[in-house]
């Protein structure tokens, strides 16, 4: 799997053409010095080929497309070596659902809190569902009252995101690490 998603950023290289492959009649010739200038694509590529480098087409959709002289399989390089950083700084959010009941115990309440808070500290979110049976959805206030103990007792650690709110059978209710509630070391 490792190699699929290496060939898939690979794959992102077919988009640049390079010298025979450019079509403009024009190009604007950029990293030459100080400024952008405008030649023909010919003149261009000969001026790749003196120096023993390749004309990449860096912004095709210009007018005229942009181009660069640099070595394309370095060039290639660095691109990877781009998106390879820019992948491994993204943080992936996962949201984890703890499920209840309006007639939940102590101890399984404080147990499924401790677990929340152990999935908050990972940077993940909550989802807390709270499950109505039978003649249970006469007292949807049962439910609400469990949602706001958790509310109280995830006050210094958890901010909600999303208010409890009743949707047919269930209360959902989701909560994300209060920001700066992180433990200094």
């Amino acid at each position: 799997m490792h190699q699929n998603k290496e060939a898939n950023i690979i794959d992102k290289f077919d988009k640049f053409r390079i010298n025979d492959e450019i079509r403009a009649k024009d190009v604007r010739l950029v990293g030459e010095g100080s400024e952008a200038i405008v030649l023909p694509t010919s003149q261009a590529l000969e001026m790749a080929k003196e120096r023993a480098l390749d004309l990449v087409e860096i912004s095709p959709n210009q007018e005229p497309p942009v181009v660069r002289i640099v070595d394309f399989s370095k060039f290639k390089f660095e691109q990877l070596k781009k998106a390879k950083e820019v992948k491994k700084k993204q943080k992936v959010i996962h949201v984890k659902e703890i499920k209840m009941r309006p007639n939940i115990d102590q101890h399984d309440f404080e147990h499924k809190v401790k677990h929340a808070i152990s999935f908050l500290e990972k940077g993940d979110k909550v989802k807390f569902t709270l499950m109505f049976r039978g003649r249970e959805m006469m007292h949807p206030d049962l439910g609400f009252d469990v949602m706001k103990r958790i509310q109280e007792t995830l006050a210094e650690t958890a901010q909600v995101e999303k208010r409890p709110s009743q949707e047919g059978r269930n209360i959902t209710m989701v909560v994300s690490e209060k920001i700066g509630s992180k433990k200094q070391s």
